[in-house]
């Protein structure tokens, strides 16, 4: 039963990284130059593939689209806590909270399926490469960048639902530097089991499933690379996973140690730690893990160059 003389919650207050004023400024540069990096890569990107006519394949129409995500999470974030760090007034309206709370369940979610879609795609391309082309059509693809999008935001519209199921009447601090679960968790004053266990279902079986696809993937693409006779042919089908394997495990490895937590003081503190990884790094990596290595990117990079500064 909740108490019948409360006040309920019309803003929160976002405490951020730290509550070190020394350092405000100093990771108001550090988050600035990396959200900035972050912007120019992932748009450099988009842009490049949909203009170079070279790139207009599946797997970089693919990676087109997780750029675009990776903007859009971090986007989400990264201004507002760019404004607490130089503001004395740190709060966010309860309606902008659970916008912002929407928003990143439903872009992170879609962000990971984005990773299946990606391994997916290089399972056909590595195993059956003789079918790639009617396997991975464009209606077929099309349809395999709007799944994770549609599941992304079903599924974050029913955990802000969930959420505002839930009365907030005490304090306001939230302790983290964006509006996430655990840490609106622990202020609410009503009942969480429902809340809690939805968190945990749906962040397990979401990461659970995904995860297990890449990895089955995987196993048909090492076992096809492990046939191919020549030493070359097999260090180019590899290089072409080792990125992707690497942005994987980072990822996945951070949102198992964010969610997969029952909710509380020291699991918040160690998870805004872990946040930074798969909010900030994670955008700001993939351009330069999925992409800079590739000599498809590489050539249409100097493309771009040569017709901007070199022909007159």
């Amino acid at each position: 039963m909740l108490k019948e003389n409360y006040t309920e919650v019309t803003e929160f207050i976002l405490l951020g990284l730290t509550d070190r004023a020394d350092l405000q400024p100093v990771l108001f540069v550090a988050f600035l130059v990396i959200y900035l990096i972050t912007v120019i890569g992932n748009v450099g990107m988009i842009l490049l593939i949909r203009t170079d006519t070279k790139l207009q394949t599946p797997m970089y129409f693919f990676l087109s689209h997780l750029s675009f995500v990776d903007l859009c999470y971090a986007t989400n974030v990264t201004p507002q806590m760019l404004v607490h760090f130089l503001s004395e007034k740190k709060t966010i309206s309860f309606l902008g909270c659970f916008i912002q709370f929407h928003f990143f369940i439903a872009l992170v979610i879609a962000d990971y399926y984005m990773l299946t879609v990606m391994a997916y795609d290089r399972y056909v391309a590595i195993c059956k490469p003789l079918l790639y082309a009617s396997k991975m059509s464009r209606g077929v693809c099309l349809s395999l960048v709007a799944a994770p999008y549609t599941y992304g935001f079903a599924n974050g519209l029913a955990q802000t639902i969930l959420m505002l199921r839930l009365s907030f009447c005490g304090p306001n601090e939230i302790n983290h530097f964006y509006c996430a679960d655990p840490p609106l968790l622990v202020l609410a004053c009503s009942d969480t089991y429902v809340k809690e266990t939805a968190m945990f279902v749906v962040a397990g079986s979401n990461l659970t499933c995904s995860l297990t696809i890449i990895l089955i993937s995987y196993i048909f693409i090492f076992r096809a690379i492990l046939r191919i006779r020549s030493a070359e042919g097999r260090h180019k089908a590899f290089s072409t996973c080792g990125s992707h394997l690497t942005a994987v495990t980072v990822f996945y490895g951070t949102l198992f140690c964010m969610y997969l937590r029952p909710p509380s003081e020291t699991s918040v503190e160690q998870g805004k730690i872990v946040a930074v990884f798969y909010i900030f790094m994670s955008p700001m990596l993939n351009p330069l893990i999925y992409s800079l290595r590739n000599k498809d990117v590489k050539k249409a990079i100097r493309r771009v160059i040569q017709e901007k500064f070199f022909v007159k």
